[in-house]
This record gives C-alpha cells, sequence and structure tokens, in this order.
C-alpha cells in the first residue's frame, strides 16, 4: 500500500440502525443484510469526500465489489444500533481495497470483511483507472 494512504487511513465510522425487514424469522440479522450495511457504508465514505455515484454514472464509471472475505463473528439482532467501520487498506489505479468492520453498542465487532472494489468502465464493462481527484481525495483525505 503506498505510505500515503497508511498515513492517512483514517477509520470512516456509518450508523445502522436493524429494522424488521433485516432480520429472519428469529429476530436475528439475516446474513445477507450484512453486506448492504458494508455497501452503504463505502457509499458514504465516498459521498463525505465529494464523490457522487450519479455523476459516475453520468460518466460511465462505477465501482464493482470484485472480491469480498467475510467473515461473521456474532449476529445482530432486531433494534439494535451498530457501527459500520470503514478503512482503506490498498489504493491502486483501478482499485481499492476496504478493511470493514461492524460492531455493536458495546464495541464488539460482530462481522468484518475484507472487500475489494474495481473501478470499471459500464459500456465496456472492463477495468478503468480511477479519476485523479478521486485518488487524491482517498489519499489525502482525513475522512
Amino acid at each position: 500500500m503506498d505510505s500515503k494512504v497508511q498515513q492517512q487511513a483514517a477509520i470512516f465510522e456509518w450508523p445502522v440502525t436493524v429494522y424488521y425487514e433485516d432480520t429472519d424469522a428469529g429476530g436475528v440479522v439475516y446474513h445477507s443484510n450484512y453486506l448492504k450495511f458494508f455497501e452503504r457504508a463505502r457509499t458514504e465514505l465516498l459521498r463525505t469526500i465529494g464523490v457522487s455515484q450519479q455523476v459516475l454514472l453520468e460518466q460511465n464509471l462505477g465501482f464493482v465489489v470484485r472480491h469480498m472475505d467475510i467473515d461473521f463473528l456474532q449476529g445482530a439482532r432486531l433494534d439494535d444500533h451498530l457501527t459500520v467501520t470503514t478503512k482503506i487498506a490498498d489504493l491502486k489505479k483501478a482499485s481499492l481495497v476496504f478493511c470493514q468492520e461492524i460492531v455493536n453498542h458495546d464495541g464488539k465487532t460482530l462481522c468484518k470483511a475484507m472487500v475489494k472494489v474495481a473501478c470499471i468502465d459500464n459500456k465496456k464493462m472492463r477495468p478503468k483507472a480511477m479519476p485523479k481527484s478521486i485518488v487524491m481525495e482517498l489519499t489525502y483525505s482525513d475522512r
């Protein structure tokens, strides 16, 4: 990882409340919903540095998940107040790796994931270098 990214690798936090729709019949968060929580946090991190998904789409650019390692440690329940933490672990020309965790109000990690995201040309469905402005914000922002 670029040393500048390492130095600036701040942790972004996004709050999540568990709603009825997020749970199974037992009131426990259904496993695929953790992916949604992680996605929302990554999107909000980009939004805080001024990256609009709508503007990217207009430029035929997109971020897609290429690979994910996920570890479900403990279930969250209905009405839990959670925090999704997100940190950039690696930044390359056309991809980045996020280290994410979902923690409960006691600070206990319930789920963690390493998510590799690629920047692509939406028309060609091929990797494309991220705009320099985004790389600069990801590298130097104190998020």
